[in-house]
């Protein structure tokens, strides 16, 4: 096995210290979410399965010829790196293994193919019953990954490009057979990490954790069109003990979506979304900065943001779901935004989203309980915000606390309706449900 090259060594070092040191010195990081970067046993390159990085070469076979090598030495001490070395790496769909870093060069690209026709079918997700955009399977994502312990997806800032316009416009014709690919997907996994890589140009979502625990997200660039359809930056599903930090999202949808399941798959799969810290987070999109829903009947709980800085956004802050998902919405605090820009400052709405078919049952209703949002100044903003609950389950316990929200002399005003909760130092003036509820002791600066 030859040396790893001197600056592939050097880059883990360096990459291990910024996973595990502050960016200020005295900021909070996500140390201790997951195991810190290990260094690797072994190392191997792609180049060594018959890979070229030439931009023309389909790499997908010498891809899996890695990973099965790495999945055959996964006895060896502290795993196996595979290295991406600068160029252009086409390839199709394959997947991650345990023990195992992916790790792209300076300079390097793993570029999706457009013939969509080689893109395997996977089964949907048992909490959603069929594929996101329609019935039966749903495209595998480009990297996958399923049962996996220690993992990491990282390196000197290389690219993961999904060149998914062609997805897109299927997607606008309306010829899609089944559900897009995501960019990157790890299904019941524990312990990963995904850093210093840019994601780009995804046909569907690009970073989607589903079922995992132990994940750390930090310093990833996510592009993609404002007007891609669908391309939400990062979205956390049915996970636990996430931390994601210090990254930059401009994508044709919501930012960061926390989710849990659809409907009766999701009440019945049973697996919320929970212990998620969000922080140091700045992006630009069409719809939400940050968003939790609209699928969420396994429940999202104990939630924290803070520390956006978004402009150009549909919404600032958006928490969905509707009357037929269950489940609940509790324990969430989002702090400390700055918004240069949106149609909408905030929105809490219990009539958003569809249904994945005709099972549902519409009595079954969700619990929105204990939502905080406080220190949030924003400029530019057509509507001040919308908190609309349901009639037979009224969102309570919903705080805003010190939210300056400025526009034209023409701000539309807060609108509520089946709401409880409190108001304290709100700009332009709260909404009656709030302003004169008196129970706002929980409710504080």
């Amino acid at each position: 096995m030859p040396t790893p090259p001197r600056s592939l060594l050097a880059a883990a070092v360096v990459l291990m210290l910024l996973l595990l040191l502050s960016p200020a010195g005295a900021q909070e990081t996500c140390s201790g979410i997951a195991p810190a970067p290990r260094r690797r046993g072994a190392w191997m390159s792609v180049a060594s399965f018959g890979g070229r990085g030439d931009g023309q070469t389909l790499n997908t076979a010498a891809f899996a010829r890695a990973v099965a090598r790495i999945e055959s030495r996964r006895g060896a001490r502290g795993g196996t790196l595979l290295y991406v070395p600068p160029g252009v790496w086409l390839t199709g769909p394959f997947n991650l293994t345990s023990h195992m870093t992916l790790f792209l060069a300076r300079g390097a690209v793993i570029r999706a193919t457009q013939d969509t026709s080689s893109w395997p079918l996977v089964d949907p997700l048992p909490s959603y019953g069929r594929g996101r955009e329609l019935p039966g399977g749903r495209y595998m994502s480009l990297i996958h990954g399923n049962g996996l312990q220690d993992v990491f997806i990282t390196g000197e800032n290389g690219t993961i490009d999904g060149q998914g316009s062609v997805w897109w416009d299927m997607w606008k014709k309306r010829t899609l057979p089944f559900t897009r690919p995501h960019l990157l997907e790890l299904m019941y996994s524990t312990d990963v990490i995904v850093s210093n890589v840019v994601f780009q140009d995804s046909p569907f979502w690009n970073i989607h954790p589903v079922y995992c625990s132990n994940v750390v997200i930090a310093n990833v660039t996510v592009l993609a069109p404002h007007d891609s359809p669908n391309t939400d930056g990062i979205d956390l599903d049915s996970c636990n003990n996430v931390c994601i930090e210090d990254s930059y999202i401009s994508a044709g949808d919501d930012l960061i979506s926390i989710k849990s399941g659809w409907d009766e798959y999701g009440i019945a799969f049973g697996r919320p979304s929970s212990g998620i810290t969000i922080r140091r987070i700045t992006g630009s999109g069409p719809f939400a900065g940050f968003a939790v829903g609209s699928e969420t009947s396994g429940g999202v709980e104990n939630v924290l943001v803070e520390h956006l800085n978004l402009f150009s956004m549909g919404v600032g802050i958006h928490i969905k779901t509707n009357s037929g998902r269950g489940g609940f919405i509790r324990n969430i605090t989002v702090s400390e935004v700055t918004l240069n820009g949106a149609r909408y400052g905030l929105r809490i709405a219990g009539d958003v989203g569809g249904h994945p078919d005709t099972s549902y049952n519409p009595n079954v209703l969700p619990v929105v309980h204990s939502v905080t949002i406080k220190n949030v100044w924003g400029q530019n903003i057509r509507q001040a915000g919308l908190i609309r609950g349901i009639r037979n389950s009224v969102f309570s316990r919903i705080c805003l606390s010190n939210v300056k929200l400025y526009g034209s002399a023409s701000i539309g005003p807060w609108k509520c309706r089946d709401v409880s909760g409190g108001a304290l130092d709100v700009q332009p003036s709260p909404c009656t449900e709030l302003a004169s509820t008196s129970e706002t002791g929980f409710c504080t600066t």
